[in-house]
C-alpha cells in the first residue's frame, strides 16, 4: 500500500501543477570536467558521461534528453592514484585521468561505476553487455505473427542487472537506423533539428537505479519530458478500417452504431479519403463529395475525425494547392512534384500553411501519420523520418490549435517519442499467437514511457474467414489497453463492424466495459503524466524480486489496482478456454468469480467466452461511469466499486478533457478512502473551468453479506435508498446529488 499512498499524495498534496519548462543546460555545480571528459550528476542514480577529443560538449537538448537543469544532488569528488573518484549517495564513479573513453569493446580500465543491488556490489564499465535488459519497444508490428517481433525490441531504461544506458552519442544507431540530433533555433516556434557540436563524441547517461523501476522512470521524465495526457475522447472506442467508404457508407456505419446503442468517440478516414495512390492530399470527391459537410455531420453525432497520411511522396502537380506550394518554394514553373522534405523549415512552413491548415479548417481533428517509406531522411543523413514527423506534427498542433490538446497517431521513432502521443502499432496478423504476445509488447513499452500504443483490435491481416471468438478475445483484451480501436486491411472479407457478428451482445459488452472504466483509466493517464508510470505496466514494477513477475509476461497491471490476465487461446470442446495465472502476494477480488482470493499463488481456471480474467486489488475503490454513448458530456453520477479484503485509498482525477490547462493546475482530485465497511468520499480539491458543482453516487460494496443497516453521513437509511443482491453479494447504496466539495461517508453495518 505504500506505493498507492505515494500516488495519492502526488494528487492531493496541494502542490500546484506547473507546465514544465525544459532547460538543457545543467547547473554548473553539477558538472565535473576533467580534460576531454565531462560528468554531470543529474540525480544520485543518474550521471551523464561525455567524452570529446575536441572538448566540445553538447549543452543543447537532444532527441531523448531535453532538460538537465535539475536540483544538484550531493556528491563528492577527489583525485587519487591517477583517478577521478566521484561519489553520490548511490553511485561511485572512477575515471582514469587523461584516458580516452571508448564505445565498443568491454574495458574496465578507464571508467567504472559501482553501486549496490540487494546487498551485492555491481560494477559497470563501457562495453558491458546488458543481457538482463527488460527491453522497450520497436517501431512497428507490421508483419507480426506470434512473437516474431521479439528480437526487434530495443533496449529500455530498466534492467534486472540494475543499470542501463541512454546512448545519445551522435554516431550511435537507433532501432530504425537513425541517429540522435540536437534541437536548436526554432522554425515557427518549433525546436528544429541541428547537427551535434562533435559528431564523434561520447554522450551516455548511466542509470543505476537497481530494481527501483518506478523511481527510474520518474527521474527519466524529468530529463526526457513527461508523457502528455491525450484528450479524453482518445480513450473511447474508435471505428477504423482500410476501405474506400463513401460518405453514405460512413453515415450508415454511424447510424448503425447509434441504432445498436454502441458507445463511440472516433471515426477514422483511412487513406482512401484522398485521390492518388499511397500519398495524397486532395479529397476524392467521387466518394466524399462534401468533405466539410460529412465531417460536420460526424461532429454533430459526437465523433472526432482523423485522416490517414502517407506523406513520403510529396505533393504532385494534380493536387489541391500544388501551384501555390510550388511558388512558395520558389520552384520552376515546370516542376511536377514538390518533394517531401520536412527537415527544411521553409518546406514545413509552406506545406502546413497551404495544405495541412486547409484540411484542419475543414474539421479534421487530428492526423494519423502512417509513415512507411524510407526510414531516414534523404536530405539529413541519419535523421529519422518517423521521429521528425512526430516532433513536427505534434508541435504544430500544439502551437496552431491551442484550444485543443495536441495529438497525433503515429509509430515509435526512438527515445523521446513518448512526448508525442499516441502510437499506432501497425499491421499484425489475426492469429492467437499474435494476440498472446501483444499484452507483453504493450506493457513492456512502458519501460521507455511509450504508454499509448494502439493496436488493430482483431488483427490487421487474416487469411481465413472471420472468427467471432478471436475477435471477441481481442476486444476483451482491448478493453484493458491504452487505445481501444478496431481496424483491418482492405480485404472485403474482413469484417470489423461488431454488430455484424453472431456474438455481437458479447462484443458490445466489451465496449460498455471500456466506457464504464473511463474515470479509472483517465486517472491513470494523469498518473502517467506525473510519474512516468504508464497505464499498462509489467508486474515487476510492483514485485521486482519475484521471479514470476517476469515469467508471466502476458499478465500486467492496468493502472494501480487492476491486474489483467487476458484469455489468448481458443476455447476447447466444452466452450471454455484454460488460463494459467499468477496472482502476486496480498488479497485480490476475482471479478469473474465474484470473490476475494489469496495471492502469492499460481492457478489454472477455465473461462467461458463472456468471461475476462481480471482482478481488483483488495482495498481499492474502482470508479466507473454509468452507461454513456460518448465522452463529450460528463455524467452527473458515478459508480464506486468498493473492493473488500483490505483497507485502502484511491483517487479520482478530472479536468477539462481536451485542453492544456491540466499542465497549469486546472484539474481536480477526489480522494476515496476505504476503511473496514466504510467508504469516505473526501471533499474535492482543485478546480477547472466547467467542473460540476454536484453529483450523485452509486456505491457498490462487493462481496458482502446482507447488512443490518446502512448509514450515509452517520444517518441510518431506509431500505429504498439501498438494496442487497443475494446472487451477486453486492450491497448498493444510492447517494443523492451532493455538493462535490462536501465530505460523504457511506457505511454498511
Amino acid at each position: 500500500m505504500k506505493q498507492l499512498f505515494k500516488f495519492i499524495f502526488l494528487f492531493v498534496g496541494l502542490m500546484p501543477a506547473v507546465a514544465q519548462e525544459y532547460n538543457p543546460v545543467a547547473n554548473p555545480q553539477a558538472i565535473v570536467q576533467e580534460g576531454r571528459a565531462r560528468f554531470t550528476v543529474l540525480t544520485p542514480e543518474m550521471i551523464r558521461i561525455q567524452y570529446s577529443e575536441k572538448q566540445k560538449f553538447e549543452d543543447r537538448a537532444t532527441f531523448a534528453v531535453v532538460n538537465r537543469r535539475l536540483p544538484v544532488p550531493q556528491f563528492t569528488t577527489e583525485r587519487e592514484d591517477g583517478y577521478l573518484v566521484l561519489k553520490t549517495s548511490a553511485l561511485t564513479l572512477k575515471y582514469k585521468l587523461g584516458s580516452e573513453i571508448k564505445a565498443g569493446r568491454p574495458d574496465d580500465s578507464v571508467l567504472t561505476i559501482c553501486f549496490n543491488l540487494n546487498g551485492r556490489n555491481v560494477t559497470w564499465y563501457p562495453g558491458k553487455d546488458d543481457a538482463l535488459n527488460l527491453k522497450g519497444t520497436t517501431r512497428t508490428l507490421d508483419g507480426q505473427i506470434g512473437d516474431n517481433k521479439r528480437a526487434e525490441l530495443e533496449n529500455g531504461l530498466l534492467s534486472r542487472a540494475g543499470w542501463s544506458i541512454i546512448d545519445e552519442s551522435p554516431k550511435t544507431r537507433r532501432g530504425d537506423g537513425s541517429t540522435t540530433f540536437a534541437f536548436d533555433k526554432s522554425v515557427d516556434g518549433i525546436e528544429w533539428v541541428a547537427q551535434p557540436v562533435d559528431k564523434n563524441a561520447i554522450d551516455w547517461y548511466f542509470l543505476g537505479y537497481g530494481h527501483q523501476y518506478k523511481k527510474a522512470l520518474g527521474d527519466y521524465i524529468k530529463v526526457a519530458g513527461r508523457q502528455p495526457m491525450p484528450p479524453l475522447y482518445v480513450l473511447g472506442y474508435w471505428y477504423s478500417k482500410y476501405q474506400r467508404y463513401t460518405s453514405d457508407e460512413f453515415m450508415e456505419i454511424v447510424n448503425d452504431v447509434k441504432r445498436n446503442q454502441i458507445p463511440m468517440d472516433v471515426m477514422i478516414f483511412d487513406m482512401d479519403w484522398h485521390t492518388q495512390g499511397w500519398t495524397g492530399w486532395t479529397w476524392d470527391r467521387t466518394a466524399i463529395p462534401d468533405p466539410e459537410g460529412l465531417i460536420d455531420w460526424m461532429h454533430q453525432n459526437g465523433l472526432k475525425v482523423s485522416l490517414n497520411l502517407h506523406p513520403a511522396d510529396g505533393v504532385d502537380e494534380d493536387e489541391d494547392f500544388f501551384t501555390d506550394l510550388r511558388d512558395d518554394m520558389g520552384m520552376a514553373a515546370d516542376t511536377k512534384v514538390v518533394p517531401w522534405n520536412l527537415s527544411d523549415g521553409k518546406f514545413y512552413h509552406n506545406m502546413f500553411n497551404r495544405i495541412i491548415r486547409a484540411r484542419e479548417k475543414q474539421g479534421v481533428d487530428f492526423w494519423w501519420l502512417d509513415w512507411q517509406q524510407n526510414l531516414t531522411s534523404k536530405y539529413v543523413d541519419g535523421l529519422s523520418e518517423t521521429f521528425w514527423c512526430n516532433h513536427v506534427f505534434y508541435n504544430d498542433m500544439r502551437l496552431n490549435r491551442p484550444d485543443h490538446r495536441p495529438l497525433i497517431f503515429h509509430r515509435w521513432g526512438g527515445l523521446g517519442s513518448h512526448r508525442y502521443p499516441i502510437g499506432f502499432s501497425g499491421d499484425s496478423f489475426t492469429t492467437y499467437g499474435t494476440l498472446a504476445w501483444q499484452p507483453y509488447f504493450t506493457a513492456t513499452a512502458s519501460n521507455v514511457c511509450f504508454g499509448y500504443w494502439g493496436h488493430d483490435l482483431g488483427g490487421h491481416q487474416q487469411t481465413g474467414p472471420n472468427d467471432p471468438e478471436i475477435y471477441l478475445r481481442w476486444m476483451q483484451y482491448g478493453v484493458f489497453t491504452p487505445v481501444f480501436r478496431t481496424h483491418a486491411t482492405n480485404w472485403d472479407g474482413i469484417e470489423r463492424r461488431i454488430w455484424k457478428y453472431e456474438n455481437f451482445p458479447l462484443l458490445l459488452e466489451t465496449v460498455k466495459l471500456r466506457y464504464a472504466l473511463m474515470p479509472y483509466i483517465y486517472t491513470a493517464a494523469r498518473q502517467a503524466y506525473d510519474t512516468g508510470v504508464s497505464l499498462c505496466r509489467p508486474l515487476y514494477y510492483e514485485w521486482p524480486e519475484e521471479g514470476k513477475a517476469y515469467q508471466f509476461e502476458d499478465e500486467y497491471m492496468f493502472g494501480d489496482d487492476i491486474l489483467v490476465a487476458p484469455v489468448v487461446t481458443p476455447s476447447g470442446a466444452d466452450g471454455k478456454a484454460s488460463r494459467l495465472t499468477w496472482l502476486p502476494e496480498g488479497k485480490w477480488f476475482d471479478v469473474c468469480r465474484n470473490a476475494v482470493v489469496e495471492g502469492n499463488r499460481t492457478f489454472t481456471d477455465n473461462y467461458t467466452q463472456e468471461e475476462i480474467p481480471y482482478f481488483y486489488r483488495a482495498g481499492s475503490v474502482i470508479v466507473n461511469y454509468p452507461p454513456v454513448m460518448n465522452l463529450n458530456t460528463r455524467p452527473d453520477r458515478l459508480i464506486l466499486k468498493v473492493v473488500p479484503g483490505a483497507d485502502g485509498t484511491s483517487s479520482l482525477y478530472e479536468d477539462e478533457g481536451d485542453t492544456e490547462g491540466y499542465k497549469k493546475g486546472a484539474y481536480t482530485t477526489t480522494r476515496l478512502r476505504h476503511e473496514g465497511n466504510q467508504l469516505t468520499i473526501e471533499p474535492r480539491v482543485g478546480s477547472f473551468p466547467g467542473m460540476p458543482a454536484t453529483r450523485a453516487y452509486t456505491v457498490e460494496f462487493l462481496a458482502t453479506e446482507r447488512p443490518a443497516s446502512v448509514l450515509v453521513n452517520g444517518k441510518q437509511q431506509a431500505s429504498g435508498v439501498w438494496n442487497y443482491n443475494e446472487q451477486t453479494k453486492v450491497t448498493t447504496v444510492y447517494v443523492p446529488i451532493t455538493l462535490c466539495d462536501k465530505k460523504i461517508s457511506v457505511e454498511i453495518q
